[in-house]
């Protein structure tokens, strides 16, 4: 008996030891009683160990794994219940558990007999396979060694119109139109083993056919033995349709080909000269650009440094036309050098406070010269209830009111021309004017009047012939008029004259005009300012060196790029004005040089005739820090140095001097008549420069005021006069109010007039009053920088 059970013994051992996946014995309250050699394996645990452990420890879901368990007592037995069985090292591995109790003689239940089998390659080549054939957009399908279809793809479901149901094997070769030439084709995949664009044609269950190129090959097991066909179908139809309708093309084709080659040679070669002329149209316009704007600069810069200077009243007016003129004309430049701009309305316009009155004055000086060669009459005509000072774009206004009188005189043999401005409207914001130009010139026809404003457009082809002219002017006057809400008409008749109105509108304000005549006040906080100018041009080194003169900077000036780099290699400098067209080394190239070479952040302004090329973003892309375009505006160049470099520097005399002040405004109820900020400027804070400069004033000033009133008396006009012209520039220097400046003038021109006006005498009184007030105010300053 005891033999017998040894024997059962050693069997059982040698059934669990058989198998190669995890077999274990469990007790009915869940306690490993055997294992085998595959348990220990995939858990990493001993045999000794795992005899009387927790069955459900080895589990990465240990509840999962108990109700599994539990399964088992209550069915008897349990298939294919998923887990994963986690070893000591950390792998884990999927298994799907087979179960059963196993019971005593007496039908006792005793435990539980349990099985793995590992299914973790099966879950990847299963995933695997099922995405690689789904992955396929044409039609796929396995099909076994009897011809049965045993897995396909949803591209084949839909060519056929039949359900995977359906499909699962059925007999492959039903699908298709020749099955005889599928079956021979399905039998060459297992004599070679593969096939290759064999064309055939499936069919679809409601009649549809879809040609079809056949490609197979066989699949094998571990041991090369041959399972069965993986096909794929690719759908041709198209393909096919596409290549019948090529054949019936092709000698259509072969007649549009020499036609198409025609027409290419001929587009090519349009191509080429509208290119070749685009370029030749750019190439102008640079050029222009430089030429027109390089003695524009000269022009422009010298006439603002004169300005500056002692002028009397008549040379300051010219000069100021001639300064607005050359403002109208860079204008006019600028937009005459892309036409495409002006007919796109790209224009932008300013919004700064102007005197109108005095602004159109000016420009209509302009014309003086050559009205009177004409014997013409000019006549303004202007609306004293227009307010003084407005808000608006005075240099556009100035073109327009150019263009109308320059044709004006230009179409007028005799007679007169009449500029007159008059208020249509006026309410608490702004007000709306009517401009307009008659002249008594050839007139215009009324078939004509429509196109006048078009481009390069004239009354008549003989116009431009006698009267010269591009016919731009007029289109440009609407381009200006009708982008600010105006609108402009005209009114002609043939041979009696032509009238021009506009009207704009501009907004009121109690700001003053900017005086853009008066000496530029210089930042105290910016001084010992070393700049290095790069510009071949001889007339711009010297606007250049005058203007930087005038700023109190020191100045190095450089012929070229490669003189720049020279004499920036032996001197420190704060900045560099870089012209971008020059001989030898250009300014882009001494640029980069600059920067890449010799590692140099030195602050670089380009400065540049040429607007076409000389972008903000090609300058910054070589490393320039700011860009400025010609002719130099001397407060914006001003402006783009300082706020570069920002060196501050503390004014400790200027800030003592602004508390006095204030205590002053404070304590005194009578209104200071100085206010010494501009004289702080100009002697950069200077005490002994401010002693001498309000000692001169104090030293001189009463003598003259005493020689103003004896002249007067008298009626020496030629000392009056010159007496009147020595006081007006300390005015500014001590900062005392415009108006008694122009005192001084109006007392000046009277003198100049040699007559006697009524109200010169309280000119002279009130001039007086406020010279010996500030003389008062001067010397209690004086006292109070001698103490400080």
């Amino acid at each position: 008996m005891k033999t017998t059970k040894t024997h059962e013994s050693q069997y059982t051992r040698s059934l669990i030891e058989a198998s190669l996946d995890p077999f274990v014995t469990i007790s009915i309250e869940g306690k490993i009683t055997d294992v085998n050699e595959a348990s220990i394996k995939i858990t990493g645990v001993s045999r000794e160990t795992l005899i009387g452990t927790d069955f459900s420890n080895y589990f990465t879901e240990q509840e999962k794994a108990k109700k599994g368990y539990q399964q088992v007592f209550e069915k008897g037995f349990v298939a294919d219940y998923p887990l994963t069985i986690k070893h000591k090292n950390g792998k884990l591995t999927d298994v799907l558990y087979n179960a059963s109790v196993y019971k005593d003689d007496k039908g006792n239940v005793l435990g539980v007999f349990a099985a793995a089998r590992d299914v973790t390659a099966q879950k990847l080549l299963s995933k695997y396979s099922l995405s690689l054939i789904e992955a396929s957009l044409d039609p796929l399908v396995t099909i076994n060694t009897e011809g049965k279809i045993t897995d396909m793809n949803e591209a084949l479901v839909n060519i056929t119109g039949m359900t995977r149901k359906e499909l699962t094997d059925s007999d492959f070769f039903d699908y298709f139109t020749e099955q005889q030439k599928a079956r021979e084709v399905y039998q060459e995949v297992f004599e070679k083993g593969s096939v290759a664009d064999s064309p055939l044609t499936l069919r679809h269950k409601d009649g549809k056919l879809t040609d079809v190129l056949f490609n197979g090959s066989v699949y094998m097991d571990d041991k090369e033995n041959v399972l069965g066909v993986v096909i794929v179908a690719r759908d041709v139809t198209e393909q096919k349709r596409i290549a019948t309708e090529l054949v019936e093309a092709r000698v259509f084709a072969e007649l549009a080909t020499k036609i198409a080659e025609e027409a290419k040679r001929n587009a090519e070669s349009a191509t080429i000269i509208a290119e070749n002329a685009v370029k030749a149209k750019q190439q102008f316009l640079s050029n222009m650009s430089h030429e027109i704007r390089t003695p524009m600069n000269a022009i422009i810069g010298f006439t603002k440094v004169v300005l500056k200077t002692d002028l009397n009243a008549k040379q300051k007016e010219y000069l100021d036309a001639i300064k607005m003129s050359g403002d109208a004309l860079i204008v006019l430049i600028n937009d005459i050098l892309d036409l495409a701009k002006v007919d796109a309305g790209k224009m932008t316009f300013e919004k700064t406070p102007f005197k109108m009155k005095s602004s159109i004055s000016a420009m209509l000086h302009l014309f003086e010269t050559k009205i009177q060669e004409k014997n013409l009459s000019l006549i303004k005509e202007y609306d004293s209830k227009i307010p003084d000072v407005l808000v608006g774009d005075p240099v556009r206004l100035h073109q327009i009111i150019l263009n109308l009188v320059s044709n004006a005189v230009k179409f007028t043999t005799k007679g007169k021309i009449t500029v007159s401005v008059y208020l249509l409207h006026e309410d608490e914001d702004k007000v709306v004017i009517e401009f307009a130009v008659t002249d008594t010139g050839i007139g215009i026809p009324d078939e004509k009047i429509e196109k006048i404003f078009e481009n390069f457009q004239q009354a008549s082809s003989g116009t431009s012939r006698l009267y010269g002219g591009t016919g731009l002017g007029l289109a440009i006057v609407k381009q200006l008029v009708e982008p600010q809400g105006g609108s402009i008409r005209v009114k002609s008749i043939v041979n009696e004259g032509s009238t021009f109105s506009f009207t704009l509108s501009f907004q009121k304000t109690n700001a003053d005009a900017e005086l853009e005549n008066e000496l530029m006040e210089l930042d105290t906080e910016i001084k010992n300012i070393k700049v290095l100018v790069v510009e071949d041009i001889a007339l711009n080194q010297l606007l250049m060196k005058t203007l930087l003169d005038d700023f109190g900077f020191d100045r190095d000036i450089a012929e070229n790029g490669k003189i720049a780099i020279e004499k920036l290699k032996k001197k420190d400098y704060d900045i560099i004005l870089m012209d971008l067209q020059m001989p030898e080394m250009n300014g882009f190239e001494a640029t980069e040089y600059i920067r890449k070479t010799m590692n140099s952040k030195i602050p670089i302004i380009a400065l540049t005739a040429d607007v076409t090329t000389a972008d903000l973003a090609k300058c910054k892309a070589v490393g320039m820090n700011d860009y400025l375009a010609k002719p130099v505006n001397e407060k914006l160049l001003y402006s783009k140095i300082v706020s570069i470099l920002k060196k501050p520097i503390l004014a400790k005399l200027s800030a003592k001097l602004n508390e006095n002040l204030e205590e002053k405004d404070n304590i005194k109820k009578k209104i200071r008549c100085i206010d010494l900020v501009y004289l702080n400027q100009r002697t950069k804070s200077n005490p002994t420069l401010m002693m001498e400069m309000i000692s001169l004033y104090l030293a001189q000033t009463p003598p003259l005021i005493s020689t103003i009133k004896q002249s007067f008396t008298d009626q020496n006009w030629p000392l009056l006069g010159a007496a009147a012209h020595k006081m007006i520039p300390s005015f500014s220097i001590m900062g005392i109010s415009p108006n008694f400046e122009n005192m001084a003038k109006k007392i000046q021109e009277f003198a100049s007039a040699q007559e006697k006006s009524e109200g010169i005498q309280d000119l002279v009184l009130q001039l007086e009053e406020i010279c010996l007030q500030a003389c008062s105010e001067l010397e209690e300053e004086l006292n109070i920088i001698k103490n400080t």
